[in-house]
């Protein structure tokens, strides 16, 4: 790990200076080039990374909120609908929603794994919702407003339970769009399909961010659409480029949304260390699940390994005491983060909602306990027993409350 004061929550240096030939070369190629926007490398990029997804089709765009805007425009979903989705998830997968012009109906999370809970989801359709006799859809029954779309969102590295998810969406007739946007190489057991399945491809498009701090992370912005529906995959190629199926013939009103050369050639250098830096990641999250389970005061994430692989983006533990757990460990130079501390049904951006405190009691409790702790590829087995040791110490020095754990042993 590159040289630094304490632990940081995460480290952006020592991968790109292991690989600094390598991306140097890249950029070089570009320069060589002067093919900055489109053309061969873009396309090859996007050619390796459909074939890491297993799907037919990748789209490079220019991040992962017009990755998602993009893909749910592409699928069908027309101004005025209602799309199913989660409010604990970064504000860009509503964001998404709201500038396709369609409107996000929120659903509760699992209190263990934080992503989207299918009895929610199928509780909502059949307790908010009636079936349209013209078109098989959900209405909902307060707005009238028709409901085309889910949008399961695969947290923190771990993907969502998708074959009970594709299950209710093919009853009501409804369209599925991953967003895989902190979820790259995870992967599911379809036991429908009785194969392993990667993210972004089991929905009728995915969307993916390559910014940074994630996974596969980009030198800058960048994202991407997977999807084997061809007709989809074309419709995000106009809309990426100004609506153009070639050059200055606009089909449909279209974005600037393109993915430019530089960062499709650094993506495509990183994309070959993808599974090794994820089973790093992986190896981290062992470790932290040995060293934390006899801290009392905190519960470890789950992972539901029969059917998830998780790539563990981040590592998010969950406590009563979490503002007071995260000053401690700040004080003693360990970065930490929150994700996401205010639930996006409760953000002042998205009051128009009509959203109030106590609509999603599970995720607004989950808002207020959770804590990341640092992980990244090459975080040592040290650092984290430093890490886990100032828990330790935090609940052991008095400052842990009488109740004891914040949640149910069940989530261990």
């Amino acid at each position: 790990m590159a040289e630094q004061t304490g632990i940081p929550f995460v480290d952006l240096v020592t991968p790109h200076l292991e690989l600094e030939a390598e991306l140097l070369e890249a950029i070089r190629g570009v320069l060589r080039s002067a093919g900055f926007s489109g053309g061969p490398i873009v396309g090859g990029f996007e050619r390796d990374f459909a074939n890491y997804c297993n799907v037919s089709h990748c789209i490079g765009v220019s991040s992962g909120t017009d990755a998602l805007r993009f893909a749910l425009i592409a699928a069908g979903v027309r101004a005025g609908d209602g799309i199913i989705t989660v409010a604990h998830t970064f504000a860009a997968t509503v964001e998404a929603i709201l500038q396709a012009k369609a409107t996000p109906h929120f659903v509760e999370i699992e209190p263990d794994t934080f992503n989207i809970s299918v009895d929610a989801l199928r509780a909502y359709l059949e307790t908010h919702c009636y079936r349209s006799d013209e078109t098989g859809l959900p209405v909902h029954r307060g707005t009238g407003r028709r409901l085309t779309a889910i949008v399961p969102v695969h947290l923190y590295g771990q993907m969502c339970n998708m074959d009970p998810i594709l299950a209710i969406a093919r009853e009501h007739r409804m369209i599925v769009i991953e967003d895989a946007c902190q979820a790259h190489g995870a992967e599911y057991f379809s036991a429908i399909g009785g194969r392993w399945k990667k993210a972004g491809s089991m929905g009728k498009a995915a969307a993916f961010s390559f910014y940074p701090g994630k996974n596969l992370g980009a030198c800058g912005e960048a994202g991407a659409v997977t999807t084997n529906d061809p007709a989809v995959a074309e419709r995000v190629r106009m809309l990426r480029d100004h609506g153009q199926n070639k050059k200055y013939h606009h089909l449909v009103e279209g974005y600037n949304g393109r993915l430019d050369a530089m960062q499709a050639a650094i993506l495509q250098v990183k994309l070959r260390y993808l599974d090794a830096w994820n089973a790093k990641r992986r190896k981290a999250a062992e470790t932290y699940n040995k060293l934390l389970q006899f801290v009392h005061g905190i519960t470890t994430p789950l992972e539901c390994t029969r059917w998830s692989r998780a790539v563990y983006h981040l590592y998010v533990i969950r406590s009563q005491q979490r503002d007071e757990l995260q000053r401690h460990l700040n004080g003693l130079n360990i970065a930490t983060g929150l994700h996401y501390p205010i639930p996006l049904h409760l953000q002042p951006a998205f009051e128009n909602l009509d959203c109030r405190d106590g609509d999603l009691p599970v995720t607004e409790q989950t808002a207020r306990q959770l804590l990341s702790l640092p992980i990244f590829p090459h975080i040592c087995e040290e650092k984290e027993a430093e890490v886990v040791t100032a828990i330790a110490g935090f609940f052991s020095d008095g400052k842990r409350k009488m109740h004891g754990n914040a949640a149910s042993p069940a989530m261990r």
